[in-house]
């Protein structure tokens, strides 16, 4: 079977699940849920329609009556915003979508980062973290604020360029660290194939009271997790995040 599906495909499930995007290559979220349908016995398919432009999301809508959920990554997650016919409060806030659950034609937009990071991070807070660092200011990031104030945290961002009430990586000194003791690498620094970079931070102020969370999960442990735990920090991946917005995808669908 191809990664990618024409939009005409008409698989001989009863109930269809999909994914829009462009490019896809591989998708985490279609092995995903094909092994959740086998394993499950539920008679359902999931696809992936890869489409250069969002508007296609109204075409394959037309051509597949027994679609009931799509999930949305880039470059669409903002674009399908006009296509929707309702939104969620968090997308409404967060400014996009992810999740897309389909009812009689009626298409309802969700972003399920949100509660995946949410779910992720809230065991490991302890009552001394109150502010968090937000590393990067791309697409993930709004939905991680949102999380955060939502678990009652502050938050900043730190981002490469100067910005109204951000600060910069240079801002981030010994004296700030003692302050922010949660940090939430929402940038692609670290990711495969490069493995030998981290966020630039005087990392020798961490300590054990630090919590960082990586959104990477390739490698499984990045350069910045490694030199929060030679610091004695607490450190995460964003792996089991992807698995719960995932699940939560599901659940949306099937609200």
């Amino acid at each position: 079977m191809s990664e990618s599906t024409n939009i005409h495909t008409a698989p001989s499930a009863k109930i269809l699940y999909g994914l829009i995007g462009f490019p896809l290559g591989h998708s985490f979220s279609r092995q995903f849920f094909t092994d959740k349908f086998q394993s499950e016995g539920i008679d359902a398919a999931y696809l992936n329609f890869e489409i250069p432009d969002a508007r296609q999301l109204l075409d394959i809508v037309r051509v597949h009556p027994n679609l009931r959920g799509l999930n949305c990554t880039i470059p669409h997650k903002q674009a399908i915003l006009p296509l929707l016919h309702e939104l969620s409060p968090e997308a409404q806030r967060i400014g996009a979508v992810n999740v897309i659950r389909i009812r009689e034609g009626r298409l309802t937009g969700y972003n399920s980062d949100i509660i995946g990071f949410k779910k992720s991070l809230r065991p490991l807070l302890q009552p001394h973290h109150h502010k968090a660092l937000v590393l990067g200011t791309g697409g993930a990031s709004k939905a991680i604020c949102l999380g955060l104030e939502q678990l009652g945290l502050e938050w900043r961002y730190v981002s490469r360029t100067p910005r109204q009430g951000h600060f910069c990586y240079e801002d981030v000194t010994p004296e700030v660290l003692r302050e922010f003791t949660v940090i939430v690498n929402c940038s692609p620094v670290g990711m495969h194939p490069h493995y030998n970079e981290c966020p630039p931070l005087p990392y020798e102020s961490l300590t054990t009271k630090h919590l960082l969370y990586d959104l990477v999960y390739n490698p499984e442990v990045t350069l910045f997790m490694q030199r929060g735990q030679a610091q004695g920090a607490v450190v995460k991946n964003g792996l089991e995040m992807l698995h719960l917005q995932a699940q939560a995808s599901w659940e949306l669908w099937n609200l």
